[in-house]
């Protein structure tokens, strides 16, 4: 039982940073160097290689749960006005076909319609960070896109159906922010408004399971949520609910966090 508890691999929620920001001259040049810095030294605090990633990225909503089933998926270059080069970055991983008819029978069992999309490509919200997490990129890679009515519970219970894969060697990730307002970054006065948000969600991480559950539920009553997520566009910060569904009993732990363009951005991890 000890072996297996040692390669059992944790579930994480970590920021993707702006669009390709860790791959372009950015102004001040360091700002988004602290969270690139945690990105890269990632993979070595995990148990072992993952033989697998389920990724869940704040850029890929649907009315239903959908898996990417392409054995090769193209990468989707879903930002914006970035310089022509970050339009040519690679992220070569293996899709993970199989295996998504796997998981897609496995949410639907749990009663969470789920279907594979054989054409979906990989968006910035998984190869912009896993570029360094894993640079070699040469770990299967599965997407699951989010709900787009966002429900919390749902998306909780999606990561208890898909707990059981960690036993497996599959790194269950959750990509997003945990502070995500545009008009917000970079205004000082947000400051204070992401420490409270920042201070109220560790503590909800690290509550036991049951009561991190409740506390995550509800987490639209935390104190300057929709300040920190505005209503409708709380995308970002779902990714985190998936990965704590997943977490099991044990409490999360905040394992990065750092004033990013005036607000707190902090990652965990469930182990």
């Amino acid at each position: 039982m000890h072996g297996q508890q040692d390669t059992r691999q944790p579930t994480l929620f970590i920021p993707h940073g702006g669009g390709p920001c860790f791959f372009m001259d950015w102004n001040p040049a360091d700002t988004w160097a602290g969270m690139g810095r945690f990105l890269r030294g990632l993979a070595s605090t995990l148990p072992q290689r993952p033989s697998a990633i389920v990724m869940v990225s704040a850029h890929w909503l649907e009315p239903q749960f959908r898996l990417t089933g392409h054995p090769r998926p193209e990468l989707i270059y879903d930002y914006y006005g970035f310089p022509q080069h970050t339009y040519e970055l690679t992220y070569p991983a293996p899709g993970a076909p199989t295996l998504a008819g796997e998981l897609a029978e496995m949410l639907n069992a749990a009663q969470l319609p789920a279907q594979v999309d054989p054409e979906r490509g990989y968006d910035h919200g998984m190869f912009i960070p896993l570029k360094l997490v894993f640079p070699e990129a040469d770990i299967p890679v599965l997407q699951l896109s989010l709900r787009s009515d966002l429900d919390p519970a749902a998306h909780l219970a999606v990561g208890r159906a898909l707990e059981t894969l960690r036993e497996r060697n599959i790194l269950i990730i959750g990509s997003g922010m945990s502070f995500h307002n545009m008009r917000a970054y970079g205004d000082a006065r947000f400051g204070p408004v992401s420490d409270e948000f920042d201070d109220w969600l560790t503590r909800a991480v690290q509550s036991p399971a049951a009561e991190r559950e409740r506390l995550l539920t509800d987490w639209a009553a935390a104190p300057q949520a929709y300040q920190c997520h505005p209503r409708g566009h709380e995308e970002h910060l779902i990714p985190l609910l998936v990965a704590a569904g997943a977490g099991g009993a044990a409490p999360g732990q905040k394992i990065y966090s750092e004033r990013v363009m005036q607000t707190t951005i902090s990652a965990f991890r469930f182990d």
